[in-house]
């Protein structure tokens, strides 16, 4: 539940943090009797935790669909990012993968972990997916076909331009935006968005966490995974790999910061998506995500660490962003809160400060516009230790008698 240093700098941050903890321990809790669908509530857990607190929120029949969604592309993924399967082994797999989740028999085995279990085990997924409505199928199907295919064509392509990163990045996250904007109107909860917002809701997630990710990709073993476009990379570098040798500091971030307003532009497709949602529970399934996005396009921007190690957004910054996030009024509020701190990080002499500066302009425009920033709390209101550490540790020994004596078996859901 957050380090130490950090609750001590941020003491507000101890109430978000202790609601977040108990959300997820009874999200955890409401595991499905059934074997099939307490397998995939589980795996749900175990492959991502941050989605299966956001899912819960949604009711029961779309929840189902969702998870069954996510956990289908999760294991084309899994395929995908398995470098170790040779191409002419991977390539089919891909490209049929929309056959396989009919197939109660069907397994393969590949990924580590959590994900192993997952391929092991796929046919409990196939059989969740069997006990969804027509209409979830079709849309699982037809995305998961279309995203196959995609991935299949980028085994044996690079991303070499701008146009085939947002080419590869519409295959892997904006048909997921395509898909759950179909679920959401086959739930009769949503009109029908366009297309082109569903696919920038999910491009701006996925270059945010290519972004993010450099140092973990470009370390892949046994082969490099590498997103970053050519078109991009090559104004700073002779290869990719060279961004992360300290020697190249000064490059490396600019390049970065390229990166960073590439991604940018997405920003006002977003806000309109969510601006459209009426239901509250996919409302905030959908907005808690993308405040996360550019909360971390605002930590990674001009920082060097991107390049060193993991820049995550601290625990309590998160539970704060579930915690707050209800109304679109938030929304607005959170996106100018992280534009102002982005845009305070630009430095005159970057290759693309005018061009990042007028992307935050925008995005800050849009918020400034809707009239809403009035009717939020503000993430850029820095805590002051209103409380001495004492307090805080009697606070900590507290929950933890709390979260002693309240562990439970878990309970099933009907």
């Amino acid at each position: 539940m957050g380090s130490l240093a950090a609750v001590l700098t941020h003491p507000d941050d101890i109430y978000p943090l202790v609601k977040l903890k108990i959300a997820a321990r009874n999200a955890e809790k409401q595991i499905p009797s059934e074997p099939h669908w307490g397998f995939c509530y589980t795996m749900l857990h175990k492959v991502s935790r941050s989605f299966a607190l956001v899912i819960q929120q949604l009711g029961p029949e779309l929840r189902n669909a969702v998870c069954i969604f996510y956990l289908v592309l999760r294991a084309l993924d899994t395929v995908e990012d398995d470098t170790s399967i040779p191409s002419d082994t991977k390539v089919p797999i891909l490209k049929a993968f929309h056959q396989h989740i009919y197939d109660r028999d069907w397994h393969f085995s590949c990924g580590t972990k959590h994900y192993k279990v997952l391929m092991d085990q796929f046919h409990l997924v196939s059989t969740a997916f069997s006990e969804l409505g027509r209409s979830y199928q079709e849309a699982i199907e037809d995305i998961t076909k279309r995203m196959g295919a995609g991935m299949a064509k980028f085994i044996l392509k690079e991303v070499e331009t701008v146009d085939d990163y947002d080419e590869y990045c519409h295959y892997v996250a904006g048909l997921v935006g395509l898909g759950l904007s179909k679920l959401f109107y086959a739930s009769r909860l949503e009109d029908l968005a366009p297309d082109s917002l569903s696919n920038s809701m999910g491009l701006f997630l996925q270059k945010t966490n290519i972004i993010r990710d450099y140092l973990e990709d470009i370390n892949e073993i046994p082969k490099s995974r590498m997103f970053w476009p050519r078109q991009i990379w090559s104004k700073y570098a002779n290869k990719l790999e060279d961004l992360k040798y300290k020697e190249n500091s000064k490059k490396a971030v600019q390049c970065l910061n390229d990166m960073v307003t590439n991604a940018l532009i997405h920003v006002e497709d977003c806000l309109k998506y969510m601006s459209s949602l009426r239901d509250p529970a996919i409302f905030r399934f959908c907005a808690i995500p993308q405040i996360m996005a550019i909360g971390t396009l605002a930590l990674c921007y001009n920082n060097v660490e991107v390049f060193r190690g993991v820049v995550k957004i601290r625990r309590g910054l998160t539970a704060k962003v579930i915690d707050r996030t209800k109304t679109i009024s938030d929304v607005y509020g959170a996106f100018f809160d992280f534009s102002c701190m982005l845009k305070s990080k630009v430095d005159k002499n970057d290759p693309n400060a005018t061009k990042t500066w007028n992307r935050m302009e925008a995005i800050q425009k849009a918020c400034k516009e809707s009239g809403l920033l009035n009717k939020r709390r503000s993430y850029m209101v820095e805590s002051h230790p209103r409380y001495n550490s004492a307090l805080i540790m009697a606070i900590f020994i507290l929950l933890a008698i709390f979260l002693a004596f309240s562990a439970k078996r878990p309970t099933h859901m009907d």
